[in-house]
């Protein structure tokens, strides 16, 4: 019985992974009815039940339809993964299967999306691209797609910190450091951290939402403790007219955290980490350390736990 549950099993993953969950129903029922107390069948079924209704049958959807298709499955999937839950670990290869379902479907509108959409929306749909080329595995056409849609519309962070996860999981931990680094200068909320899958991110995501941040905040947060632990360590040097941006958003940040009703959850990490990036500046251009040992003050005015990890770092 169980050779048999695992090969209608086998069948099912097949079936979700070519987009069918449909035609992967009756297949997975029939295996349950053999091993009722198949946690793998079950988890199987539950999957199933979900995307169902939510997988566009190509034919149906016309030209015009095809990027909100795209747009839905996307969508479809963050909620999946909460639906999924701790189960999901344990089945990962079900996982996989439906991940692929998935994004091999929304990869077919987006491309079908890419030549009936407006030119406008190019760089949007080539990001999206690459983000189902990354979820498919294939890394080098996900960043194809990725610095095409940069070169259209350059440093935007939401491509930036897509490139810096393609490149982490391809091992190139330098560029990828460089980008994640760019991509949160600015806590961009366009920034799904939901698709962010490289362990070197995930793990530092993980590290600031167990400190109790959530939504922006947890975006804010994300850069300064990326710099705390290691993560985001590869910097460069500012050019003129980012120095004089940077010195112009501090100045601007500090007025606002004096207001009455400033939103200090948000404002000060983004605040501390316009003040990492300026301690860099002063570093690089080898400015008097009073100068440095200023702006430390002033993080320490912000945040006394970040000041003294901040300041316990050895310099690489």
């Amino acid at each position: 019985m169980k050779i048999q549950s695992d090969a209608g099993l086998a069948q099912v993953c097949e079936l979700l992974e070519a987009g069918c969950p449909g035609r992967a129903k009756p297949l997975v029922e029939d295996a349950l009815a053999q091993d009722l107390e198949n946690e793998q069948i079950q988890f199987a079924l539950r999957c199933v039940n979900f995307w169902i209704d939510k997988i566009p049958v190509s034919p149906e959807i016309d030209g015009d339809g095809k990027f909100e298709a795209a747009e839905e499955l996307t969508r479809q999937w963050k909620q999946f993964i909460s639906f999924a839950g701790k189960v999901a670990d344990e089945s990962e290869w079900i996982m996989r299967a439906v991940c692929r379902g998935v994004f091999s479907t929304a990869l077919e509108c987006y491309e079908l999306a890419l030549h009936t959409q407006h030119s406008s929306q190019q760089s949007d749909i080539c990001r999206r691209l690459g983000l189902c080329y990354k979820k498919l595995g294939q890394y080098e056409t996900a960043l194809a797609h990725l610095s095409e849609a940069n070169t259209l519309t350059p440093d935007q962070p939401e491509i930036l910190a897509e490139m810096a996860d393609c490149y982490a999981l391809c091992g190139n931990d330098r560029t990828a450091k460089v980008l994640f680094r760019e991509a949160f200068f600015t806590g961009d909320p366009k920034i799904d951290i939901g698709f962010l899958d490289s362990e070197m991110i995930r793990r530092l995501i993980e590290l600031v939402e167990s400190r109790g941040y959530t939504g922006q905040a947890l975006l804010e947060w994300i850069p300064v403790y990326g710099v705390l632990y290691g993560v985001f360590t590869v910097k460069r040097e500012l050019r003129a007219h980012e120095a004089g941006k940077l010195k112009q958003a501090i100045f601007s940040l500090e007025n606002e955290l004096k207001e009455s009703g400033a939103d200090r959850q948000v404002m000060v990490p983004r605040l501390i980490n316009h003040y990492f990036w300026f301690i860099d500046h002063l570093i690089a251009r080898q400015e008097e350390r009073s100068k440095i040992e200023e702006t430390l003050l002033r993080i320490k005015v912000l945040d006394g736990e970040v000041h003294k990890k901040y300041t316990g770092i050895k310099p690489d």
